[in-house]
């Protein structure tokens, strides 16, 4: 019961983890080099995010780059703003492990 507990806690950490698939046209042409996109927590180490695709994804990471993207200044009229900043990881498998998600 116990191990039951730990494993759906787990699960639900490597989803607030990993928050969704990056799906563009580049990520798109990536991956078939095997590099994955994924924005993820800020807050995030790389060994959390491995973690986490092992366990939604149940792939292998062989390397996993990161990097903070600061969200850029925007202006609507008289009135400027800013968007969010973000953290993106590319995620690199081994050969002859693929990420199927709906998108490009």
């Amino acid at each position: 019961m116990t191990s039951e507990i730990k494993k759906e806690n787990k699960t639900k950490r490597a989803y607030k983890i990993v928050l969704r698939p990056l799906v563009t046209e580049k990520m798109a042409i990536e991956a078939g080099k095997n590099k994955y996109g994924f924005l993820v927590n800020r807050t995030a180490t790389k060994k959390d995010i491995k973690d986490a695709i092992e366990e939604i994804y149940k792939v292998k990471p062989t390397a996993v780059n990161v990097a903070n993207i600061q969200g850029k200044f925007v202006y609507r009229g008289r009135v400027a703003g800013k968007r969010s900043d973000f953290k993106k990881a590319i995620v690199t498998l081994a050969s002859g492990q693929t990420i199927t998600h709906e998108g490009v």
